[in-house]
């Protein structure tokens, strides 16, 4: 639901699209930035953690064809698009009046449409403006009544929809997956919240008519609970498929050089069986079909990182044996087509 916090960011520059981006350009521009900037790959970077909770925050609003609406509607008129004036005679040379947008919108004639101002001189009611996109004004106006939108054109009230709670909740990576009951205090109030299955951080659970009341009659506003994972020590959940669990799986320089069967754990206590092949080379990814997350619409699979482990400390007969190792290799050069490369 909209909010006046959108009249100062601009979700389209945190995304890095265009404001006529299709719904495929938003998506694949979240998960190209929700990759880079996820907590698991960046851990204790309160930066990158920021712009990660920016970047939902962004998708949230662009990628629900409604929100979206309204939010353009709001940054064209509030954010820079149209000038606000008190309009009519001395409403402001050379900039067309509040009244003159509305009219040309609502297919009435300049000056037709007419809105009560609050605060100074030519400055329009905000919550009457989120009231035309479907948003959450305040419940009251200054001097306790209503917004001029709460009635019709001869003062009967009119329903209006209640504003939006918005809250936050964060989990431990199983209670995510596997979907969890927690306890909000949200606006003065606590709640059982049902989280369902396969949520993943950023991710926004709307609990309809959990807001505040309405007025007139309204139906009541929603309650907006934005989701924090909690970080795992062995699995982390896919930011581009939140149903997918993602994992290191360390092997000695032997199993990735001659190749081995090597047992994995798995996040319900068992364990599986995954084959490195001969000459495998650290961040290979390998994929446990049906490992992963499993939801009410689908099962995510586990995608196992290979990662060569390096020895802090070597005895001497290791050392010697690794000196012959490389004497037996005949002094084979991995960085031997580095500097050709690079200058391709």
């Amino acid at each position: 639901m909209a909010s006046q916090d959108w009249m100062t960011k601009d979700f389209y520059a945190v995304l890095g699209v265009d404001k006529n981006a299709d719904a495929t350009a938003i998506k694949k521009a979240y998960r190209t930035l929700a990759k880079k900037y996820h907590p698991d790959r960046n851990p204790d970077d309160a930066a990158a953690a920021e712009r990660f909770k920016e970047i939902g925050e962004a998708y949230a609003v662009l990628s629900d064809s409604k929100e979206r609406q309204q939010y353009d509607a709001i940054r064209s008129m509030a954010g820079g698009g149209a000038r606000f004036t008190a309009g009519g005679p001395g409403g402001g040379a050379g900039a067309g009046g509040f009244e003159d947008i509305f009219s040309s919108m609502f297919g009435g004639q300049s000056g037709s449409v007419r809105f009560e101002t609050s605060g100074g001189a030519g400055e329009p009611d905000l919550d009457d403006l989120l009231r035309m996109f479907g948003g959450t004004p305040s419940p009251t106006r200054s001097g306790g009544r209503p917004g001029r939108f709460g009635f019709g054109s001869f003062g009967t009230p009119q329903p209006v929809k209640g504003p939006d709670v918005v809250t936050s909740a964060t989990l431990d990576l199983r209670d995510a997956v596997a979907g969890t009951t927690v306890e909000l205090t949200a606006d003065g109030r606590t709640m059982k919240v049902r989280i369902p299955a396969g949520v993943h951080s950023g991710k926004k659970i709307r609990l309809r008519g959990k807001g505040r009341p309405g007025m007139n009659g309204g139906e009541n506003g929603d309650m907006v609970v934005t989701i924090s994972v909690a970080k795992h020590p062995v699995y982390s959940i896919d930011p581009t498929e939140p149903t997918n669990l993602r994992m290191d799986l360390p092997v000695t320089l032997k199993e990735a050089a001659l190749g081995a069967t090597v047992e994995v754990p798995l996040l319900d206590g068992s364990t599986s069986k995954v084959r490195i092949a001969p000459g495998t080379p650290s961040g290979t990814v390998l994929r446990l079909r049906g490992k992963g997350a499993d939801t009410a619409k689908k099962t995510g699979d586990l995608l196992v990182t290979v990662q060569v482990a390096v020895p802090k400390r070597l005895s001497k007969e290791a050392k010697k044996a690794l000196e012959a190792f490389d004497t037996a290799m005949g002094g084979l050069d991995p960085r031997a087509d580095l500097m050709s490369e690079a200058r391709q």
